[in-house]
């Protein structure tokens, strides 16, 4: 008798032990978690913003080559046909020319701290 007694004893504080440790990895997961969250919203700004300004540079560049005499001058909408604004989120592209001075910017609908980009270049 006395036997099983130290059995239960020792299957209590077993459990015990099992709820403690479980608790203490949930503490430490969670920020972790947050933490990975956090980095990923990240990345996806950065990766937004790089493509955004690799679409300005390309289209700028062809602007400034001799394209922008097709376009009156001041501000209007860009149309750009690239496959890959379908991963910028959704914002608009502005060409304004004031002689051979060009402007082309991207704008974001949403203010999330992104902002606009900019490209300026002199037509030749």
């Amino acid at each position: 008798m006395v036997m099983r007694d130290k059995k239960c004893k020792e299957k209590g504080m077993l459990s015990t032990d099992l709820f403690v440790a479980m608790g203490l990895l949930a503490i430490a997961l969670i920020p972790i978690s947050f933490s990975f969250l956090n980095e990923q919203k990240l990345c996806r700004a950065y990766y937004q913003r790089a493509l955004a300004t690799q679409i300005l540079d390309g289209e700028m560049e062809v602007l400034a080559a001799g394209e922008w005499r097709a376009f009156k001058e001041g501000e209007q909408d860009y149309p750009v046909s690239t496959a890959a604004t379908k991963n910028l989120p959704a914002g608009k592209f502005f060409f304004s020319r004031t002689g051979k001075n060009l402007r082309m910017e991207w704008q974001p609908v949403k203010n999330d701290g992104r902002g606009k980009l900019i490209r300026e270049a002199v037509g030749q």
